[in-house]
């Protein structure tokens, strides 16, 4: 059995293969359309291996209870302090180092997923929205329980099935593909792909824990466990050039610079006196924040927030963002860079502030930042940072920084929204 594993993830869903960083591409051809670019007339997405030989499909509403007889977690909120102190004696079966645990090849770790959207009509309306199409936030929180996508309409009334595997590890973490499909004319046909990097805990959480080396069977199975040593080294990249740790380079301090110029109030000789640009908008006024109470019903297997609750909350605060700006629905581009930095414990109080940080023509680039609020202590502690890229039926104002922090959260936006654009 796979060593346990917690939900302080960093996830990925990536451009078959070239996005290191939680990445969701997504083209808009129709209003109700999420599509990606991948070779037409495909009928199997790239890294999408034949496992399913001798697998049973899991319901949807069952993951979480499977998951909890895998571990041995307490099905009862009140129980949850005696099962977690009864999980302290599990430390004695730990691996010493990760010789000692037997290897484990990729069909190991298959695992098929049913969501019935079509045979069951009587869940479907938790996945409607007002427009009658399916709620991405949804998926994002049915994804998280166990990239691009293709060009194919999500319906509402048609059967989707999740697969995932193992597809990479090193010492204590782990690279994990999942793929979405939806059953049309009997068949299912590809329509996402998503890439979970996850971190073996001990039995409390506290330390990493080593996880069963992996043996690819197969040329393409190599070709995919590559793919993920490359996937690691462009996460440390990417860390390391972040604007929290390094300044911007020339040609952003420049654009900076061009921006202050272009708010500096012409009638007066002073720093201090600044202007908005016509058809522009002031970045602190481009921002919506809300608030969730962190309830038991949304807890993971650890007794901690579940992570598919916390993307769903921040994708619709995302969402309502980009509304409000555009004066307009938009549409979902790019999930990106969603970065679990922290647990949330249960009964905390759930801040979460979305910014739109970068514009340009119809798209607008959205920030949204959580963290939790200790009432006792008043301090308050980031958990994650998500990035989404919209794109609104109409073009929308520039958003314009006025202080140097935010035109830090400018550039980063920039980064963000051109390293999408770029992909696509």
């Amino acid at each position: 059995m796979w060593n346990l594993l917690t939900e302080s993830i960093c996830i990925s869903i990536r451009r078959v293969g070239l996005w290191c960083l939680r990445r969701l591409c997504i083209m808009r051809k129709l209003p109700s359309v999420l599509a990606r670019t991948l070779t037409s007339g495909t009928s199997a997405s790239p890294g999408l291996l034949n496992m399913s030989e001798g697998q049973s499909p899991i319901h949807v509403n069952n993951v979480r209870s499977k998951l909890r007889d895998i571990v041995g977690a307490s099905t009862n909120w009140r129980d949850h302090v005696q099962a977690m102190q009864e999980r302290k004696a599990l430390h004695t079966l730990l691996a010493k180092r990760q010789e000692d645990l037997p290897p484990r090849r990729m069909k190991d770790s298959y695992l098929e997923v049913i969501l019935p959207l079509g045979s069951q009509p009587e869940i479907r309306e938790k996945y409607l929205n007002v427009h009658n199409s399916v709620r991405f936030g949804r998926i994002l929180e049915d994804l998280d329980s166990l990239g691009d996508l293709c060009q194919k309409i999500i319906h509402p009334d048609c059967d989707i099935k999740f697969t995932g595997n193992v597809s990479w590890v090193g010492k204590t973490s782990m690279e994990v593909k999942m793929h979405m499909l939806q059953l049309h004319g009997g068949d299912y046909s590809p329509v996402l792909d998503a890439t979970f990097v996850m971190v073996a805990r001990d039995p409390e959480n506290k330390r990493p824990a080593f996880v069963n080396p992996l043996i690819p069977e197969s040329p393409e199975e190599e070709e995919i466990f590559k793919q993920g040593e490359l996937n690691k080294m462009k996460r440390i990249e990417f860390s390391t050039s972040s604007l929290l740790k390094m300044a911007p380079t020339a040609e952003e301090r420049n654009i900076v610079h061009d921006i202050f110029l272009n708010t500096l109030d012409t009638r007066t000789v002073s720093f201090q006196s600044r202007k908005l640009p016509p058809n522009s908008v002031w970045m602190e006024d481009a921002k919506l924040k809300g608030l969730e109470i962190c309830h038991p019903e949304e807890r993971n297997i650890f007794n901690r927030i579940f992570g598919g609750f916390l993307m769903r909350k921040a994708f619709e605060l995302g969402w309502a963002t980009a509304c409000s700006y555009g004066s307009s629905r938009p549409f979902i581009v790019s999930v990106d860079d969603i970065m679990f930095q922290k647990p949330v414990e249960v009964g905390s109080l759930l801040l979460l502030s979305g910014q739109v940080c970068y514009t340009e023509k119809n798209y607008i680039q959205i920030r949204v930042h959580s963290e939790v609020y200790n009432a006792n202590t008043r301090e308050q502690h980031t958990t994650n940072t998500f990035h989404f890229t919209f794109i609104s039926e109409n073009e929308v104002p520039q958003v314009v920084p006025k202080t140097y922090g935010e035109s830090m959260l400018y550039l980063d936006g920039m980064r963000h929204f051109t390293a999408v654009m770029r992909e696509m």
